[in-house]
C-alpha cells in the first residue's frame, strides 16, 4: 500500500482496462547511427521526500523504496505482462497442494562488495525480518511460514502449513539481505540502513540528507551494466520548484501534477525536449478517520461526510480529468475489482439528515453543528509537497462548511507527519494514498490485528466479518473463492467507510527526450531502468568510474 503515501508492495495478477489506453507523447529527435546504445551519463530524478531508510523492510514511504528498489533485488518480480518471473531466482516448484516453495537461485551473482550471493542470504533476511526485534509492517507474510531451509547453496525452500495464497509474490524485494555483513547487528541501528549493500543496478555514493541521493550503477549487475553511468535523485518536495528545475535543466525526470501535464507542458518547448508518459496505476488517494475518536465512531456521520463530498469535482479540479472517482481499496479493472458496491453522490440532503439522525444540530445558530455543548470541528492532516492533497483537502473544508463543520487543514513535513502523528495515532483526519500493488490481499491494511504502532491499520478499524473474509482471501489458491471474498469485503467497507475513498489518479511522468530504450507497459516505465541510454552524442554528463 507501492504504495504512506507511503509505498507498500502488495502482489499478484492485475488488468487494466483504460478507455484512453497507455499514452506517450513523444518528441522526436532524429534517430540514425548516432542514436546506438552507449555507456556514460547521469538521470537526475525528483523526490518529494527525504528518504528515512534504505532497508526496504524498514521502509515505509515511497521515497526510500524508490532508492532502495534500485540497490536490492528479490526472489521473484513482475513481468510486463503481469507475469510472475525470477529475479535472483532462476526457476522455482511449487508442489500440488501449493504448501512447499522450493527455489532454485541463479549461481555467480555477487552483492556490490564481491561477495556471492547465496540462499544463506535468504534465510538470513527471512529470519530478519520475522525477529520479534525488527520492527516492520510487513512481518505477517512470512510469519506465515511453517519452515524454512536452505536445502543446499543454491537452493531454499520455505513450507506453509495451510493455503497462502500470496506466497510466492511475498518473495520479491524485502527479506533478500546480506548475511556477511549484518549477521550479529541489529539493523535497526545498523550503519547499514543509510550505507547499503545490494546486488540490484546502483549502488549508494553519496547520500545527503534533505538535499541528494547519488547513486552509481553496478557495473557487474547480473542483467547486464546500466547504460546510465550515476541516478541522482534531488530531493524537492515541491512540485512547482520541481518543475521550475525541470524547464532549467535541472531536471531530467519526475511525476508531472495535473496541471502541469494539461497546461504547462503544452508548448513547443516541451514537445521537443521531453516525453510526457499517462498510464494508470493501482493506487488510490483516501480521507481516513482516526475510528478511535468518539464522533467518527458513529457510522452515519462517516456517511454523512461521504455525500458531502463530490469526488467528480476532486477529479475535475484537483486532477484536471487525469483519474477517476475511487469507491472502495481496489481500483477499476482489475478481477477482484468489485464495481457494484454503495455509491456515496453528492447529496447535501441526504448528508444534513444522516447528522441530524446522529445527534448533530446548529443549536446557537451560528453556522456550525454542535451535540453535547461541542461544535463539530476538526483538524485533516496531510504532508507538505503534496498539492493535490493540500487542494483535496481545500475543496473538502469548502464542501463540508456547507453543512455545518467546520474544517482546518494542517500541513506537515513527511518524517514528522508519519512518526509523530500517524504512528501515534495523533489524528482526527488524515489525507493519504496506497500505492498497492498486483496482489488483493489488505490484510495488514484492514484486518484487526494491525493496529499496533508502526502497522498499517492506524485509522484502528475492526470488523470481525472482514476479519474472516481476509482470511479466506489468502486460504484459497481458487480465483472465483478469492473474488468473492474480496467482493464482499468492499462492499462491507463502502457501508462502514473506515475511510472515504477519493480517486484513482493516473501517473503522468515525464523524461527527457535524451533518454532512449523507455517502453511503457502496464507496470509502467521503470522496469527496464538499466536498459535506458543516452547516445553518445546526446550525452550530458561525464562520469568518472
Amino acid at each position: 500500500m507501492k504504495r504512506v503515501i507511503v509505498t507498500f508492495l502488495l502482489l499478484s495478477v492485475i488488468v487494466f482496462t483504460n478507455n484512453e489506453g497507455m499514452a506517450a507523447e513523444t518528441s522526436g529527435m532524429a534517430s540514425g547511427a548516432l542514436e546506438q546504445p552507449a555507456y556514460g551519463d547521469a538521470i537526475v530524478a525528483a523526490l518529494s521526500g527525504n528518504p528515512s531508510v534504505l532497508i526496504p523492510m524498514l521502509a515505509g514511504d515511497s521515497a526510500s523504496h524508490d532508492v532502495a528498489g534500485l540497490i536490492f533485488n528479490g526472489l521473484v518480480k513482475y513481468d510486463t505482462d503481469l507475469s510472475v518471473t525470477g529475479d535472483l531466482a532462476e526457476s522455482w516448484e511449487i508442489s500440488p497442494d501449493g504448501l512447499v516453495i522450493t527455489f532454485h537461485l541463479k549461481k555467480g551473482i555477487k552483492w556490490t562488495d564481491g561477495v556471492e550471493f547465496t540462499a544463506d542470504d535468504v534465510m538470513f533476511g527471512y529470519k530478519t525480518i520475522i525477529d520479534e526485534k525488527t520492527a516492520t509492517p510487513y512481518k505477517g507474510d512470512y510469519l506465515q511460514v511453517k519452515k524454512a531451509e536452505v536445502l543446499d547453496r543454491y537452493t531454499f525452500r520455505v513450507a506453509y502449513d495451510k493455503p497462502f495464497a500470496p506466497a510466492l509474490t511475498t518473495w520479491g524485494s524485502l527479506v533478500v539481505l546480506p548475511k556477511h555483513l549484518l549477521e550479529g547487528k541489529d539493523i535497526t541501528k545498523s550503519k547499514f540502513a543509510r550505507n547499503p549493500v545490494g546486488m540490484g543496478p546502483y549502488k549508494l555514493k553519496k547520500w545527503a540528507a534533505g538535499q541528494e541521493v547519488v547513486l552509481d550503477s553496478n557495473r557487474d549487475y547480473f542483467e547486464g551494466r546500466p547504460f546510465i553511468d550515476r541516478y541522482i535523485y534531488r530531493i524537492i518536495p515541491d512540485p512547482a520548484t520541481q518543475f521550475i528545475e525541470l524547464r532549467a535543466g535541472g531536471l531530467d525526470r519526475m511525476g508531472l501534477t495535473p496541471i502541469q501535464y494539461k497546461k504547462q507542458t503544452d508548448n513547443e518547448f516541451f514537445r521537443k525536449n521531453f516525453r510526457k508518459f499517462r498510464y494508470p496505476v493501482p493506487s488510490y488517494t483516501y480521507m481516513g478517520f482516526n475510528l478511535r475518536h468518539p464522533w467518527f465512531k458513529d457510522k452515519r456521520v462517516r456517511q454523512a461526510i461521504a455525500y458531502a463530498i463530490d469526488k467528480e469535482e476532486i477529479v475535475d479540479v484537483v486532477l484536471f480529468g487525469l483519474g477517476r472517482p475511487a469507491t472502495g481499496p481496489y481500483v477499476p479493472g482489475t478481477w477482484y475489482y468489485n464495481p457494484d458496491v454503495r455509491q456515496y453522490e453528492y447529496d447535501i440532503n441526504k448528508a444534513q439528515r444522516l447528522l441530524k439522525e446522529a445527534g448533530w444540530s446548529d443549536t446557537d445558530n451560528n453556522g456550525i453543528l454542535d451535540k453535547d455543548g461541542k461544535p463539530f470541528e476538526f483538524t485533516i492532516l496531510t504532508n507538505m509537497g503534496n498539492n493535490l492533497r493540500k487542494n483535496t483537502a481545500t475543496i473538502i473544508q469548502w464542501r463540508l462548511r456547507k453543512i455545518g463543520i467546520n474544517v482546518r487543514i494542517r500541513l506537515l513535513e513527511w518524517s514528522a507527519f508519519i512518526n509523530e502523528f500517524i504512528d501515534k495515532r495523533r489524528f482526527e483526519m488524515v489525507i493519504l494514498g496506497w500505492s498497492l500493488g498486483f496482489e488483493p490481499d489488505q490484510y495488514d491494511i484492514w484486518h484487526s490485528s494491525k493496529t499496533g504502532e508502526k502497522e498499517f491499520n492506524f485509522v484502528s478499524y475492526s470488523n470481525p466479518d472482514v476479519d474472516e473474509l481476509l482470511e479466506k482471501g489468502r486460504r484459497t489458491f481458487d480465483i472465483e473463492k478469492r473474488k468473492k471474498a474480496y467482493y464482499r469485503i468492499q462492499e462491507i467497507l463502502a457501508d462502514e467507510l473506515p475511510y472515504i475513498f477519493l480517486y484513482v489518479p493516473d501517473a503522468t511522468p515525464v523524461v527527457h527526450s535524451r533518454f532512449k530504450g523507455i517502453k511503457p507497459t502496464t507496470i509502467g516505465i521503470g522496469y527496464n531502468l538499466h536498459e535506458w541510454y543516452v547516445p553518445k552524442n546526446l550525452q550530458r554528463y561525464s562520469i568518472k568510474p
